[in-house]
């Protein structure tokens, strides 16, 4: 069965991807890229082998995101799944279900930062545009003609509808089988309390247990700053390539340095505080 880690883009899922991952698959803790590929993303292309032909047809993939889970579940082993999509219906087919489902990890963050972040990472022009990309509640990634951004990514570009942030995260904080919420904004103030939750997840859902040495380890590995100084030093395979520089994008970029109290301009902080009101209410961000 699933455990799914789910978030808005950019708001702190390979975070904690990287440290489950320094946890379950590395002998001490240390922070590895590696080890990071056992936590997919889904929906993946290779997902959908045998099942269906058009890839580019929300219709059709749609009724099959549970015939995929299904799938991937014979095994009958617990798998940590990543991803990106609302937990949506789309016509009569639901993303995902209780049956193929063990429990979820949902990553929020502010999205008065999460506007920076996207407005690097998927080359927006500016920051009216990168807003338009978070209040749109049909925003769809992962098209076709986004190929030539990936490095060795093909597999992954396949339809993934995350609608607004506020949606995303509603559609998610709803989904109560085992429901953990993690708050980025928490990983980077007491690393040590919030990470904790997880392992208290982990170990009273899962009945996992981990060392002391070893916890403490996979916090300081996967700091941000360790984290960026990897992916400098040893490159990171889930960059995307600038529509702008046809460069590389750093996927560590500004991390703890992202303050919209600093970058952002009066009238965009507004109209975010404005559109997500409820929510950023609920999550104490207002």
């Amino acid at each position: 069965m699933i455990i799914w880690l789910t978030s808005y883009p950019k708001s702190g899922n390979t975070w904690v991807r990287s440290f489950l991952s320094s946890l379950m698959f590395t002998e001490n803790g240390e922070a590895d890229f590696e080890a990071l590929k056992n936590i997919h993303q889904y929906p993946l292309r290779s997902n959908f082998e045998g099942l269906v032909q058009n890839l580019d047809d929300l219709n059709i993939l749609s009724e099959n995101w549970i015939n995929s889970q299904d799938l991937m579940n014979l095994d009958k082993k617990i798998k940590f799944l990543k991803t990106h999509h609302a937990m949506c219906n789309f016509g009569k087919y639901s993303f995902t279900n209780y049956e193929n489902t063990f429990g979820v990890i949902q990553i929020v963050r502010d999205p008065r930062n999460i506007i920076t972040s996207l407005l690097s990472y998927f080359s927006k022009k500016d920051y009216n545009e990168a807003k338009k990309f978070i209040f749109d509640e049909n925003k769809i990634i992962g098209f076709t003609h986004d190929l030539n951004r990936q490095n060795n990514l093909k597999d992954n570009n396949i339809i993934t509808l995350i609608s607004s942030w506020k949606t995303h995260f509603n559609s998610w904080k709803n989904f109560k089988k085992n429901y953990l919420l993690i708050k980025y904004e928490n990983l980077i103030q007491n690393p040590d309390s919030e990470f904790y939750k997880i392992i208290y997840y982990l170990k009273n859902k899962l009945n996992l247990s981990f060392s002391d040495e070893k916890f403490k380890n996979a916090i300081i590995s996967n700091s941000f700053s360790n984290l960026k100084k990897l992916e400098k030093t040893k490159g990171f395979s889930e960059n995307l390539i600038s529509n702008n520089t046809k460069k590389k994008v750093n996927f560590f970029n500004l991390g703890p340095n992202n303050d919209y109290k600093n970058l952002l301009d009066t009238e965009t902080k507004q109209e975010i505080e404005k559109f997500f009101y409820s929510e950023m209410k609920e999550l104490e961000y207002i």
